[in-house]
């Protein structure tokens, strides 16, 4: 019998994140449900390092939060004097220079990029609160499934900020560009219903059964061979940056390869 995730025991469990594998489907969690999964620079560093640690069998990705709410965004403790232990506060970033600012957010956006890279599927189990860095890093995800419970909300605007991991790139894609500036600039809740009408979310189910939904969706995204799945999310990750003749020729260049790699032509 092939050894389970809870056999091996978690690949990373640390700063409120643990990474666990089970052959071709991974599951990272956020562990922090006393606090609703607040994040933090040591929880960012964990994520991206999450995204390193993946063996090359994984597929698919699973993110969740341990309790009632997914990651009610960022620990309040950043905008304090003293930050978080070990950690240059927000005000002291503030104060230092304009390069050092920028490396020090293009190190935190790493945590929220790798969901999308093209070897993997991944896919959010929202419920509850997702607010600012949550609701950014469920965007994260190529595809979210919610619970009827789910509250998306980008509040950074409200505190005078903008929503800076990664976020507004896929919700203007998602919902479109006027939806998108609403809810950044009212901070309003986005309910599950409104969230699939939107294609904000892939599926909304009741809150019990959110895991077994998830693991329906991985069931199903492991059906079909690995090199085509990944040829054709790259095909459409690529879509809105090409032309209409240029997405035709990109499409042919990539049948043409899984058609010689079917065909035992391959390199």
């Amino acid at each position: 019998m092939a050894s389970s995730a809870q056999d091996l025991g978690p690949v990373l469990d640390k700063d409120g994140v643990r990474l666990t594998v089970d052959d071709a489907i991974a599951t990272v969690t956020l562990t922090n449900p006393a606090k609703r999964n607040a994040q933090s620079p040591a929880l960012w560093r964990a994520l991206t390092e999450a995204g390193r640690l993946l063996p090359g069998s994984v597929r698919v990705v699973v993110l969740r939060g341990e309790g009632k709410s997914f990651s009610a965004g960022l620990d309040r403790q950043a905008f304090t004097p003293e930050g978080f232990d070990g950690e240059p506060s927000f005000i002291d970033l503030a104060r230092g220079g304009e390069d050092e600012l920028d490396a020090t957010i293009a190190e935190y956006q790493e945590a929220f990029t790798w969901w999308r890279r093209n070897d993997i599927v991944s896919v959010a189990a929202v419920q509850g609160h997702a607010i600012g860095a949550g609701f950014q890093l469920a965007l994260a995800c190529d595809l979210r499934v919610v619970a009827d419970d789910v509250q998306f909300a980008m509040r950074e605007t409200g505190l005078g900020l903008v929503p800076d991991l990664t976020g507004t790139h896929p919700l203007v894609g998602l919902v479109g560009y006027a939806r998108a500036l609403e809810i950044c600039a009212t901070g309003r809740f986005v309910t599950a219903e409104e969230a699939v009408s939107t294609g904000l979310a892939n599926l909304a189910v009741p809150a019990g059964e959110l895991d077994a939904a998830v693991r329906d969706l991985a069931a199903a995204l492991l059906a079909a061979p690995r090199d085509a799945v990944i040829e054709t999310k790259a095909l459409l990750r690529g879509a809105q940056d090409r032309t209409y003749e240029e997405q035709r020729a990109a499409e042919r260049a990539a049948q043409g390869r899984r058609l010689r790699d079917l065909a035992g032509l391959g390199e």
